[in-house]
């Protein structure tokens, strides 16, 4: 999988955009595309990290995205600059997180700030392929580097399915949407998995304001497991990862109900 995937996600307003069959249907496509270029004349699509138009993200801020380098990223947790001993987790005293692999696609400044924040607080919905792809392009780096267990750290012919952090009761309502369902969904096509929704938070707080210790006791007590996972090898997606509590409480659950294992993967990472 190269960058050319990311290249598609961002492209404009036609982009994509198939015709399907029979005389209804291409009249609602037709419709829908006319629409469309109405609202595109209206409020022209830009990159959201130079506002340059035509693309979501241009062409030159693709290039210039600040990828975490996977050959150097800590396999357990995902922070850069951690494979040989990590600075944010304790997996060099054999601490190992329930994830069998963590992979983080950018760092959570400029660039990764911007497209998190376009999306899920500033309302561009369309970004969710856009931050899929630049998920899978660092997920295809990975697969050339081993985890903790030896294997590839991502390897989607060893997956069943992708599913997801969900959002809390508070910032659905913020929002509208739970941010990570499209990623996930959008992701899943990209790599010929299904997507599952199997997790749910419904008393949990809202991490954002919460220190360290707070986010793990958040985190701790706030996961439902809704669906069955029994024997499932799974891909747990969320957007940023800051201390891990959520991704490390999500993976906990799911394996207590039985998955066989769980690979983490995440926009971007704070360090």
């Amino acid at each position: 999988m190269s960058t050319n995937l990311l290249g598609e996600a961002s492209g404009g307003w036609l982009g994509g955009v198939g015709l399907p069959h029979g005389p209804r249907a291409g009249a609602r496509s037709l419709v829908s595309r006319v629409a469309s270029a109405a609202a595109e004349l209206a409020w022209p699509t830009r990159c959201v990290l130079c506002d340059a138009p035509g693309e979501l993200l241009c062409e030159r801020c693709r290039e210039d995205l600040p990828w975490l380098a996977q050959r150097w990223a800590c396999p357990n947790c995902g922070a850069p600059f951690g494979w040989v001993s990590c600075t944010e987790c304790d997996a060099s005293r054999g601490e190992l997180w329930e994830t069998r692999a963590c992979v983080c696609a950018l760092p959570l400044a400029d660039a990764g700030r911007a497209l998190a924040l376009s999306y899920k607080d500033a309302g561009e919905r369309r970004l969710a392929p856009v931050i899929a792809a630049v998920m899978a392009c660092a997920l295809d780096e990975a697969s050339a580097w081993p985890a903790a267990d030896g294997a590839a750290r991502f390897d989607a012919s060893e997956l069943d399915a992708v599913c997801f952090v969900p959002a809390t009761r508070a910032a659905y309502a913020r929002r509208g949407f739970d941010h990570m369902e499209d990623v996930s969904r959008s992701l899943a096509g990209m790599l010929g998995l299904s997507l599952a929704d199997v997790l749910a938070r419904p008393e949990a707080q809202d991490q954002r304001r919460l220190g360290r210790e707070e986010r793990f006791a958040n985190a701790a007590c706030s996961t439902i497991v809704v669906g069955d996972v029994t024997g499932c090898s799974l891909l747990l997606v969320d957007d940023v990862v800051t201390t891990g509590a959520s991704m490390r409480a999500c993976a906990r659950d799911l394996l207590a109900h039985g998955a066989g294992s769980v690979t983490a993967c995440a926009l971007a990472r704070t360090w």
